[in-house]
């Protein structure tokens, strides 16, 4: 019964040796990649709204959306908290949906729904708003932008600093009623 019970765990133990040494081979260390690099891109959209007669850069939240949903953004006007604060844009819903186009030359070609006469009437901040919104995504001088149906020699504007970008916060979160133990 006692050499029954060695064998047993004699099998056991090589059983176990085979499964600890598995194929592995020892090695030295090994380095990984450079870590990342670069701006990191913001989970934010920044837009340029109207506050009074001047540009006014604003983040929302959510994530970065393509140019021409950020210019659809525009036109949809601003949130409730924004217009709160007293912000509101130039830009026609009409003007829905814009697309944009970089050509070879590194301009952005910014495209709406309106026909191109109405276009050229639109008002200067309306302008200004799309041109900032595009510039500012891209990294690009507002010269480097053209709005098709806009005097080419219309004189960009100079966009103001964008703010920092929000972080997202989560709010805190409620405590699920505790059940109160009767007593006797």
């Amino acid at each position: 019964m006692i050499a029954g019970r060695v064998r047993l765990v004699v099998a056991g133990l090589g059983v176990l040796a085979a499964l600890a040494g598995c194929g592995v081979q020892p090695s030295g260390v090994i380095t990984g990649a450079a870590p990342p690099s670069g701006r990191a891109e913001p989970s934010a959209t920044l837009l340029y709204l109207v506050s009074g007669d001047r540009l006014q850069p604003v983040w929302r939240l959510g994530g970065r959306l393509p140019d021409a949903a950020a210019l659809n953004l525009l036109a949809a006007g601003p949130t409730d908290a924004e217009a709160a604060e007293g912000v509101t844009t130039e830009v026609p819903a009409e003007a829905t949906p814009f697309s944009t186009d970089t050509g070879v030359s590194g301009v952005v070609h910014v495209s709406t729904a309106l026909p191109a006469d109405q276009v050229a009437e639109l008002p200067d901040l309306a302008i200004a708003q799309i041109l900032c919104t595009v510039a500012a995504r891209a990294e690009l001088h507002p010269l480097q932008v053209r709005v098709i149906g806009v005097d080419p020699d219309f004189e960009a504007p100079d966009c103001p600093p964008a703010p920092p970008v929000p972080t997202e916060t989560v709010p805190p979160q409620p405590r699920p009623p505790t059940e109160a133990t009767p007593t006797r």
